[in-house]
């Protein structure tokens, strides 16, 4: 069992993110040689021969149209990156690349040029290099495999260059936006009041749960020394909501700090019957001139630890929750049941989440 620990003052950066200020999608399609044998196959992937065909064809290579080549060191891929924000022509970006054929591994390869697009069309970063795959794939003549990972996914570090810069309206109105992280109205109130206190009544002003709108110089230089100021403000962040949250599968459970119960008892035991079942023979003698009977006989036990019984009052506290299950010796796994009866019940004030 997890127990979450008490809030702290957190810087703005930590907390929030500047409205307009984020990275943009980028996505292409390309080729990957010089795989030893683990391409696509060709009959399986036509569009790795397609685009094969179209690349030699920009080089003045001509196939034949009744010629299918067939290739096992090609594969065709989707390149994918995400673009930070402020990015210039000239810098590079990592990329990661994924088979979208029968290619069983891309292992040794290297991506040829590859444009990369952003939402509108335009193409804002060319991708190219060897790459990076982690994991690798061995097979037998009968069929068998083994695979570590994934070898059919890999990256290109600083596989991208970017070719063009993202507009933005980071300086197009007197004022800036910080979108909390998480939505809280305590947040964003607190929020708010340390960056009055410090800057000045007015200063900012809380739209929502999410939102803070705060007043900024217009000239680009000051509002990065000015943004600079307000991501090293410490705001305490408002508590959590009372929640429990259990993995059903590996049996953790995450209680909040806030979360209480109402005033219940829980009586905790475990019933445990063990049926045996056995077959007597019973075979007579020679003289007797009987039959062999076979009779079955079940033996029936019945296990009933000690059941212990605790009291929950008004306004238990974490702690005490806690302290009471140990007390008792329940497991994950009977916690869970607790927890689910005291929900039943509507002795738990919070909100329970099976995951």
């Amino acid at each position: 069992m997890v127990l979450t620990a008490p809030a702290n003052a957190e810087r703005v950066k930590d907390i929030a993110t500047v409205s307009g200020v984020r990275a943009n999608q980028l996505v292409g399609y390309g080729l990957v040689v010089g795989l030893d044998g683990t391409g696509d196959q060709t009959s399986q992937a036509p569009f790795t021969i397609q685009s094969i065909r179209n690349m030699l064809t920009k080089f003045g290579v001509t196939i034949p149209a009744n010629v299918n080549p067939q290739l096992k060191n090609v594969a065709a891929v989707t390149v994918h990156a995400d673009l930070p924000p402020f990015s210039k022509p000239g810098q590079t970006i990592d990329v990661t690349v994924n088979s979208i054929g029968n290619s069983s591994s891309l292992r040794g390869g290297s991506l040829l040029m590859t444009p990369m697009r952003g939402i509108d069309g335009e193409v804002y970063a060319i991708a190219q290099g060897s790459m990076v795959v982690s994991g690798f794939g061995v097979s037998g003549k009968d069929g068998s495999r083994i695979a570590v990972n994934v070898p059919s996914s890999g990256r290109v570090p600083n596989g991208a260059s970017v070719e063009k810069s993202v507009p933005n309206s980071f300086t197009a109105e007197p004022y800036v936006v910080l979108n909390l992280n998480t939505p809280d109205f305590t947040t964003a109130a607190r929020l708010t009041d340390s960056i009055n206190k410090l800057l000045g009544p007015d200063t900012a002003r809380a739209m929502d749960a999410v939102s803070i709108r705060v007043q900024a110089p217009i000239d680009s230089s000051q509002r990065i020394a000015y943004l600079s100021t307000l991501e090293s403000i410490e705001v305490t962040p408002g508590e959590a909501p009372a929640r429990v949250i259990i993995n059903s599968r590996t049996g953790t459970v995450v209680i909040g700090a806030q979360v209480r119960v109402t005033p219940a008892a829980v009586a905790h035991g475990s019933l445990s019957v063990t049926i045996t079942e056995r077959v007597d023979v019973s075979q007579p003698n020679a003289l007797a001139e009987g039959d062999t009977v076979a009779t079955r006989r079940s033996t029936i036990s019945v296990d009933q630890p000690e059941a212990r019984m605790f009291v929950f009052n008004a306004g238990v506290s974490l702690d005490e929750i806690v302290r009471a299950v140990n007390q008792v010796g329940a497991a994950p796994g009977d916690l869970v049941a607790i927890l689910e009866a005291l929900q039943q019940a509507g002795a738990l004030r919070a909100e329970l989440i099976v995951i």
